[in-house]
């Protein structure tokens, strides 16, 4: 399941880059922008296998635009994001998206050319909080539903969470974060996340 989460995940990666993108509509805007990163990653494959440094540059570009992490932080940490200083939340903030960003990057790696259907979208624009529904076709096997949860910014729809098969990407990171908050408290998560980013696990 952590190689799904990984390579399914990079559907999103191209959520920035082109300004017309903040008046596109939730489903439009996944579908287009996942369509460009992946075609980017293709043109370039041996020139990011060379220097993986740029692919970590082409996700952080484009892929912060469209995610909010201070919400996702707030959502992942719970009750101990109120216990956090405003130094703690900070440097929390930075780690976790650090990690996300590394993450979404090796998930290009296992990309290959699988089918992303795009099913009716749940909820309404006008409320400012949607589900885009996607599956993803596996060849010889059964489709792997892909959730989107955005919500209405002032500047374009935001992502702040991802259902790969009924698992929440930001539930997943609060069990395991809450985990080893219990054990070393919330600077020992920070620096765990820290010593994870920078020593390239």
């Amino acid at each position: 399941m952590r190689t799904v989460i990984h390579w399914l995940a990079a559907a999103l990666l191209l959520l920035g880059g082109a300004t017309a993108q903040a008046s596109m509509g939730p489903t439009e805007l996944v579908r287009d922008t996942a369509d460009r990163i992946l075609g980017t990653f293709k043109q370039n494959r041996e020139a990011y296998q060379a220097e993986p440094r740029k692919l970590y540059a082409l996700v952080d570009a484009v892929v912060l635009p469209h995610f909010d992490f201070d919400r996702m932080s707030r959502l992942v940490l719970g009750k101990y994001w109120r216990q956090a200083d405003a130094d703690q939340r900070g440097r929390f903030a930075h780690e976790f998206q650090t990690m996300l960003v590394r993450t979404y990057s090796k998930a290009l790696w296992e990309y290959t050319d699988q089918k992303i259907a795009y099913l009716p979208m749940r909820g309404s624009e006008t409320d400012g909080d949607v589900l885009v529904r996607t599956e993803v076709q596996q060849p010889g096997g059964y489709p792997i539903p892909i959730n989107y949860s955005l919500y209405r910014a002032d500047n374009g729809w935001k992502v702040y969470d991802v259902v790969i098969d009924n698992i929440s990407l930001v539930t997943n990171y609060r069990a395991s974060f809450a985990n080893e908050i219990r054990k070393s408290g919330i600077d020992g998560l920070i620096a765990n996340l820290q010593q994870r980013n920078h020593g390239g696990k």
